[in-house]
């Protein structure tokens, strides 16, 4: 009878400890879950080892959040930082190589939401891959796919200070500039056709950030076409152009033509590398502090008048 009693008891105490370790493994099968923007929640029972990402500036976050040595697969133009240049190509952001991503085995692809193919996204998930989207818009959703893109792979400890020094970055550029008086600023994209930023992109956002009013803040589109009569007709007081590279556009000289914008007459046309602008990565701050300057520059050519 005793020994029975033994048996029935060591029987519930294994299938509790039983229970107890399929819980476990119940509990960290996903273990790590992160919402992306299309507000899907992506679950890795790891940390991603084998990463791909489908944009440059993303290529550029996950560097940045310490996961550049897992990246096994980039598109082109992902030049940033410089061990980024030497990692596979699987196509352009708006043509994606199907058959090389598959033969990468991924285990987490990163994908840009207005810039993929969303065909090719969703066969990407048809295929049983991980895909996790992201259209940073503003300087805080770069701090917040920072975070989380070092939480799916896993490098938490390593984003932590580039997390730190953006937002003591960010806070130092907003006290100093955010309350000074309002600037009129036309960020141009391009001159042929004319493009410049709408009212719902990141350099809004930096243009805000440093004081200033962008001219065509109402346009929702990400990089609307406009008429140089528009820019006229909203007089600038700043003018600050990207183009394609490092170098001045000459192109930024035209408005020459129409010295009596405030704009021309203050000397105020200038010129901010577009890598430091409309890539979302952190280096956008560096963007915006060269930004914050020139407009504080034409702010107070605008005071001396």
């Amino acid at each position: 009878m005793l020994t029975n009693q033994l048996l029935l008891r060591t029987n519930i105490r294994l299938r509790i400890l039983l229970a107890l370790v399929w819980l476990g493994f119940s509990n960290n099968s996903l273990a790590i879950e992160v919402t992306d923007d299309e507000g899907l929640l992506i679950q890795l029972s790891d940390p991603a080892r084998r990463i791909i990402s489908l944009a440059p500036s993303l290529t550029e976050l996950l560097f940045a959040a310490g996961a550049g040595e897992k990246l096994v697969g980039v598109v082109e133009y992902s030049d940033y930082p410089e061990a980024a240049k030497s990692l596979p190509i699987v196509g352009r952001h708006d043509l994606l190589d199907m058959e090389r991503i598959l033969q990468l085995q991924p285990d987490l692809i990163v994908a840009w939401q207005t810039g993929n193919p969303r065909a090719s996204v969703n066969r990407l998930r048809k295929l049983g891959l991980t895909v996790y989207i992201a259209e940073p818009k503003n300087l805080s959703s770069i701090a917040s796919h920072l975070q989380r893109l070092s939480i799916l792979a896993g490098t938490e400890s390593s984003a932590q200070p580039v997390l730190d020094a953006f937002h003591q970055k960010l806070q130092s550029l907003m006290d100093n500039y955010q309350d000074k008086t309002p600037v009129s600023t036309f960020y141009q994209v391009w001159d042929r056709p004319l493009i410049s930023a709408g009212g719902n992109e990141l350099i809004n956002d930096i243009i805000e950030l440093c004081g200033g009013i962008n001219i065509f803040a109402e346009i929702e589109l990400v990089a609307p076409k406009v008429s140089v009569e528009a820019v006229l007709s909203r007089d600038p007081a700043a003018i600050i152009a990207s183009g394609m590279d490092i170098e001045r556009p000459e192109w930024l000289d035209e408005w020459l033509r129409w010295p009596q914008l405030t704009a021309v007459s203050n000397g105020s046309l200038f010129f901010v590398p577009p890598e430091l602008l409309q890539r979302h990565t952190p280096r956008a701050l560096i963007g915006a502090e060269r930004m914050c300057e020139y407009i504080d520059l034409a702010r107070t050519r605008l005071q001396s008048r």
